[in-house]
């Protein structure tokens, strides 16, 4: 039996998706290179953090590859995210360790967050990946808050831009939750997937968000290149 390539996804939902992917990729090798022009290893070791995260990505294309019909594909890709979030807060607060800043608060903001806005009972879940979903989230959203700590101690690393893009991931998975109920308990599809229209307006939402990390880093490196050597004094992107 022969699968469908395209699966349940029409080409411009399939060109959005893999747009999402390249575009994470692309920040994440910009990101090392924006580290080896500038000679700064943790941001080097941030770029190498942003990976997991892109391998996950391709797991949850061969997922829909499948038509949706593997599911251990995108708890994979659950478990990959959960790896990768784990890296990007350990690369942040790499960062504010060698700039000489104490992260405590910023974790404690973190769990604070998560205490207000969760269920603690609800980290059992139905499963483990139930649980890995949900643990993910709790570590992203901690990223979160001390990159805008390191935003604020060292505006070289990471611009405005990069830092926006990086929280409008929150803003693509509030709709794809929302667009979830939409397209299976209004318009009565049998998932998100099957809702092509829907499907592709929440995914699009990530590769915005994507852009504009690309796009933050790429103004960083410009910054950089056409700056003397010293940076005091000089007007941030």
């Amino acid at each position: 039996m022969s699968l469908n390539w395209a699966g349940l996804l029409s080409l411009p939902n399939w060109l959005i998706h893999l747009s999402s992917s390249l575009e994470w990729g692309v920040a994440a090798f910009m990101m090392y290179r924006y580290g080896r022009i500038t000679g700064r290893e943790e941001i080097r070791f941030f770029g190498l953090s942003m990976l997991p995260h892109w391998f996950g990505s391709f797991f949850v294309l061969a997922y829909h590859i499948s038509t949706d019909s593997i599911p251990l594909l995108l708890d994979l890709s659950e478990t990959i995210n959960l790896f990768g979030s784990i890296s990007l807060l350990w690369s942040t607060l790499r960062i504010l360790k060698i700039s000489g800043t104490t992260p405590a608060t910023g974790i404690m903001a973190g769990l604070a967050t998560v205490m207000i806005a969760g269920k603690p009972q609800s980290y059992m879940g139905e499963d483990i990946f139930d649980a890995i979903l949900q643990i993910s989230s709790v570590v992203y959203i901690t990223f979160l808050i001390m990159l805008i700590r390191v935003r604020k101690k060292d505006p070289t690393v990471f611009s405005g831009l990069t830092v926006a893009g990086f929280w409008f991931v929150l803003v693509f998975i509030s709709v794809t939750v929302f667009f979830m109920y939409l397209a299976t308990g209004v318009r009565g599809y049998h998932s998100l997937s099957h809702d092509d229209l829907l499907h592709g307006s929440a995914e699009s939402l990530l590769t915005i968000s994507n852009l504009m990390i690309v796009l933050g880093i790429h103004r960083q490196i410009r910054w950089y290149e056409t700056q003397p050597k010293t940076i005091s004094g000089l007007e941030l992107p």
